[in-house]
C-alpha cells in the first residue's frame, strides 16, 4: 500500500501536484446516469475530488494515507476519510461515479473492480486516468529532467510505477459483463511552470521519498542544478504537457447478484 510512501510526502503532495482538466470533470458530470454520489478512491489531498464537487451532489473521497486526508483541500460537498480501496464505505447501487485519480497502480485492482461493482449503480460510470511525468517543449530541459527522473531517482520508484509508464497498459482491466468500455476523449495538462514549482512537483514523488530515506540527502536541488543553465531566470514560466491517459466503463445495467469466485 502507498500509505507511508505519500504520508510523508502529504504537504508537497497537496501544495504542488497539479489539477486535471475541467473538462474532463465536465465530459464526466455529462455521461453519468445522475450527478448525485461519486466515490473517489485513492483520492490523495483531493485534486479531483474538490473538482468533481463543481459538478455532483456528493463526492465520497478516501484514500489509505491519513496525512493526504489531513492535507486535502476542504470542501461543502466533499466528505473525506480514511480506507483502503476496497472498501467504500457506501451502500450497494449508491454511486453514479466512481473515479481513480493515479492511483490505480497502488491498488488490489481487482478486489477494487469488486467494490466499484458493488458501490455503482447500473449504468454508473467508472472512469481511471494516469498521467506520465511532465515533457517540456524546451529539448534541452525535457533531456535534464529525464535524466533525473530515470538516473538520479529511477532506481527508488516503487515497482508499481512501470505500470504509469506504461500508461496503465500492464494493468487489468475489470470484467466486460460488469463494466462495459466506453470511448473516451483526449485530454491533457498543458502548463506554464516555473522552476520552482518543477522542483516543487518532484519533491512530491514518491521516488524522491525514498531517495531520501537510503541516501540521507535530499535529491532535488541536484535537479534544479541541472536545469538552471537552460532555464534561466527561475521565476520564468516555461511550456510543459501531460497527456492524460483515461479509461473510462459503464457498470452493466442490469444487477449481478451471483457470487463471483
Amino acid at each position: 500500500m502507498s500509505a507511508p510512501l505519500f504520508g510523508a510526502v502529504a504537504r508537497e503532495y497537496a501544495n504542488f501536484r497539479p489539477g486535471y482538466p475541467p473538462e474532463l470533470f465536465a465530459w464526466l458530470a455529462r455521461i453519468s446516469p445522475s450527478r448525485g454520489m461519486v466515490w473517489d478512491a485513492g483520492c490523495g489531498s483531493g485534486q479531483a475530488s474538490v473538482a468533481l464537487a463543481e459538478h455532483f451532489s456528493q463526492v465520497h473521497a478516501t484514500d489509505v494515507s491519513p496525512e493526504q486526508i489531513a492535507a486535502a483541500r476542504p470542501h461543502a460537498r466533499v466528505r473525506y476519510s480514511v480506507g483502503p480501496e476496497i472498501v467504500a464505505g457506501l451502500a450497494d447501487a449508491s454511486v453514479d461515479l466512481i473515479t481513480v485519480a493515479q492511483a490505480l497502480h497502488w491498488f488490489d485492482v481487482e478486489k477494487f473492480y469488486a467494490e466499484a461493482h458493488r458501490v455503482g449503480r447500473p449504468g454508473a460510470v467508472l472512469a481511471i486516468w494516469t498521467y506520465p511525468r511532465p515533457r517540456f517543449a524546451d529539448p534541452a530541459l525535457d533531456a535534464g529532467f529525464e535524466d533525473f527522473y530515470a538516473n538520479v531517482v529511477g532506481p527508488h520508484w516503487p515497482a508499481e510505477r512501470r505500470h504509469v509508464d506504461a500508461n496503465y497498459a500492464t494493468l487489468p482491466r475489470p470484467a466486460p459483463d460488469r463494466f462495459a468500455p466506453l470511448e473516451a476523449p483526449a485530454f491533457g495538462l498543458t502548463l506554464e511552470w516555473n522552476l520552482p514549482q518543477v522542483l516543487g512537483y518532484v519533491s512530491s514523488w514518491s521516488a524522491t521519498a525514498r531517495y531520501k530515506n537510503a541516501n540521507g540527502a535530499d535529491p532535488v536541488p541536484l535537479l534544479g542544478a541541472s536545469l538552471g543553465p537552460a532555464w534561466g531566470e527561475p521565476a520564468l514560466r516555461k511550456p510543459l504537457r501531460m497527456p492524460l491517459g483515461l479509461m473510462a466503463y459503464s457498470r452493466a445495467l442490469v444487477r449481478d447478484t451471483r457470487t463471483r469466485r
